[in-house]
């Protein structure tokens, strides 16, 4: 599923159009996006939580040489789901 077919979904079920559904949309990802760059926790009540989690920087090795490399620190968004969520999947 993507972020039209989320569009679409929304708009037959409220009855809004697709236009403004696709702005709801996009709007609550950018949301989401902001506040993941701010480094805060997003949680969302029943469906989980996103988190930035700091990747340390570390050696790896070129697969191709074997060449031994620096790999730079990064930031990494994570998601662990809600119980609900957890169920629903499992059955």
């Amino acid at each position: 599923m993507n972020n039209a077919e989320i569009a679409d979904k929304l708009a037959a079920e409220t009855g809004v159009t697709k236009a403004d559904a696709k702005k709801a949309v996009d709007l609550v990802f950018a949301a989401v996006a902001d506040a993941a760059a701010a480094g805060d926790e997003i949680s969302l009540n029943g469906f989980g939580k996103f988190k930035v989690k700091d990747s340390p920087a570390r050696e790896g090795r070129n697969p191709s040489t074997g060449e031994t490399i620096q790999i730079a620190a990064s930031k990494k968004l994570t998601f662990a789901p809600a119980k609900a969520i957890k169920d629903k999947l499992n059955g």
